[in-house]
């Protein structure tokens, strides 16, 4: 019988990550621009020791855009193979935060943020990479079918 620490450290890595899909009034995105990367992206991060994807949704929201959301239904869930610097591959959560109302006040954590903004699905396919494309609209279809959506 294999000892379970040594099971358990042969088991292939995989990071949780979860991200908020908050739109405007007009249906919009809510997009960040992170200052350590040169790609626009998603409200989120990645999930902490002992917390869960949603908490993680929650947490992230309220750090790097000031928004205390109630988290709702998840409408995706993205397999992202390891890349580049990354030896691992992500499992991306993507849960339904809802739609702001008017005059919602947006305030960044500068300190990993340089700007955000709402962008309709053809405007953000501009500025985010493909893999992140693809689940922006899997995220769109999700909401308005009430379904949800797995992506690899």
């Amino acid at each position: 019988m294999i000892p379970a620490d040594v099971f358990y450290a042969r088991l292939h890595r995989v990071i949780p990550a979860a991200a908020g899909f908050v739109t405007d009034p007009d249906d919009r995105v809510l997009l960040v621009k992170p200052n350590y990367r040169d790609m626009w992206g998603w409200p989120g991060g990645h999930v902490d020791e002992s917390e869960t994807p949603e908490e993680a949704c929650a947490r992230e929201l309220r750090e790097e855009v000031g928004l205390t959301l109630s988290v709702g239904r998840l409408l995706v869930v993205h397999w992202v193979p390891e890349k580049d610097e990354r030896p691992f591959p992500l499992v991306h959560f993507t849960f339904d935060c809802g739609t702001l109302p008017d005059g919602a006040r947006i305030t960044i954590q500068e300190e990993e943020l340089d700007d955000w903004g709402f962008f309709t699905p053809a405007e953000a396919d501009k500025i985010l990479p493909d893999w992140q494309a693809r689940r922006l609209h899997a995220s769109v279809a999700a909401r308005a079918s009430g379904g949800f959506s797995y992506l690899s």
